[in-house]
């Protein structure tokens, strides 16, 4: 059996349910994003990634409201922005402190993360959203807080999901061979940058999607069904 040393996973898909992101998250944050920016807008946190947008799409000079407009574009076609990820995250916060709603787990996963952690094992995350997004969404959980059991958290800000040096330079954030992680995606693209980079990986095709019929990757319909020697 392999050693692994460290386990990188993503969320959405993964851990938890593509719809709860995309039917709960972004529409709130869809939402509350003109009134945000425009209450929220000489924050020096906010102005950043407001710069950090325009600069993004190669605006010189633009308004406020344009700056909104493009942004709930952004949204709209999902667009993984790390500007767009930072300020839905700052959004996500206030609902996640007020209660609106907790972040979908899916039933096995939590149990799992605790097991590896207790067998020793060095658990991280590697998520389109923002480090800030991904430590409230382990916090506010179903399962209730499993930010103990995580050592560190990367966002795009490490480099695109789908690029093998991102996950190369995961490694070396973390000071651990490739040869000795394993990443867990349910996106093949990004499972396929990560083997690119030496390291192992897992698919996570959860019911009732189809088993792929030549999987490029190991291929998992859930957690428990993972099995790794530390």
């Amino acid at each position: 059996m392999i050693e692994i040393r460290a386990i990188v996973t993503d969320i959405e898909g993964t851990t938890s349910s593509i719809s709860f992101v995309r039917d709960v998250l972004f529409p709130y944050a869809r939402k509350r994003l003109p009134a945000f920016v425009e209450t929220h807008g000489d924050r020096p946190e906010v102005q950043h990634w407001l710069h950090e947008a325009a600069r993004e799409a190669n605006l010189v000079e633009a308004s406020r409201q344009e700056i909104i407009e493009l942004l709930l574009q952004w949204i709209d076609q999902d667009r993984k922005s790390t500007a767009l990820k930072a300020l839905q995250g700052m959004i996500w916060k206030d609902g996640y402190e007020a209660g609106s709603y907790r972040a979908h787990m899916y039933p096995e996963v939590a149990a799992r993360l605790r097991h590896w952690r207790a067998e020793g094992l060095r658990l991280y995350v590697y998520s389109s959203g923002s480090v800030a997004a991904q430590q409230l969404f382990f916090r506010h959980g179903e399962a209730g807080d499993l930010t103990p059991l995580f050592a560190g958290y990367f966002d795009t800000e490490t480099g695109p999901k789908r690029e093998a040096e991102s996950y190369r330079r995961i490694a070396e954030a973390i000071d651990e061979q490739p040869r000795h992680l394993l990443f867990l995606s349910d996106i093949v693209e990004e499972l396929d940058a990560a083997q690119a980079a030496g390291f192992h990986t897992g698919w996570l095709v959860r019911e009732p999607q189809a088993l792929p019929v030549s999987p490029r990757h190991p291929v998992y319909r859930d957690f428990d069904a993972i099995h790794v020697s530390a």
